[in-house]
């Protein structure tokens, strides 16, 4: 190393969830939250909003034009605020959107 104790990465950004939303019974639709894309799949992508739950952003739900792969668009652990457009505390479900955010 040409220069020791120099951390090459430079600075870390800090990331936080929402501090009022602990649980998936929190949650009420309409609210924009702070999440992280943790699982990406044909379908759409997971996002951890802070809760025992990931939620699920649904392909239609990504952009306003047509992509074939969320990962047209995002990437794994890629921070982003989205919507709460469903939530069904009995299946344990969080349906989320990055339209109109």
């Amino acid at each position: 190393m040409e220069k020791p104790g120099l951390d090459p990465r430079g600075q870390a950004k800090a990331f936080s969830f929402d501090d009022n939303v602990k649980k998936v019974e929190d949650l009420t639709v309409g609210m924009t939250l702070p999440g992280i894309v943790t699982n990406m799949t044909n379908f759409g992508a997971f996002v951890d909003i802070g809760v025992k739950q990931d939620g699920l952003l649904h392909i239609s739900q990504i952009s306003k034009t047509f992509i074939k792969n969320p990962s047209e668009v995002l990437s794994l652990g890629q921070e982003l605020m989205v919507r709460v457009t469903e939530v069904d505390p009995a299946r344990k479900r969080i349906n989320l959107t990055l339209l109109g955010v």
